[in-house]
């Protein structure tokens, strides 16, 4: 019991940095910028080395077999903290997160959450926010991007 609780702490730490935060302004390269808005600079363009960066993302069409793939990782791991609605669960809810995040940026909080907590500055303003730290889930690059095309159809 005591190890299904950890996992449930550590799914929802990594979701919450994942979700957490993020204003209304929709994130650079998304194709969401208003007209005449301004973006802020790319997070990846100072990646530290082995993250994520937009190069290594192919984004097309919501592939619908990896997001229900995704939504299992969701349920298992992500959903005791994290609403796929707007609401705050422990985490911050789902709902709007690809336009408020870059796709590389989110892969990395799920991927590499300790390194993105120790250098990226945006990340560490989440857990100054949200006060938890996400754990690592120790997912695989496939699982993460599986969670990122479900997080794409919220």
């Amino acid at each position: 019991m005591r190890h299904l609780s950890n996992k449930v702490a550590l799914s929802c730490l990594i979701l919450l940095s994942v979700a957490c935060g993020g204003g209304s302004t929709p994130a650079p390269g998304t194709g969401n910028t208003p007209p005449g808005a301004s973006t802020p600079a790319a997070p990846e363009a100072a990646a530290p080395a082995g993250l994520i960066t937009a190069a290594d993302l192919q984004l097309g069409d919501i592939d619908k077999a990896m997001a229900d793939k995704g939504k299992t990782t969701y349920d298992v791991k992500c959903q005791a903290c994290h609403s796929t609605g707007d609401n705050r669960v422990v985490g911050p809810g789902w709902k709007g997160i690809t336009t408020r995040r870059e796709p590389a940026w989110i892969m990395n909080m799920i991927l590499n959450i300790d390194v993105m907590l120790d250098k990226d500055p945006e990340a560490q303003k989440l857990l100054e926010e949200c006060l938890v730290r996400m754990p690592n889930q120790n997912l695989s690059k496939e699982e993460g991007r599986e969670v990122l095309e479900y997080m794409r159809t919220l």
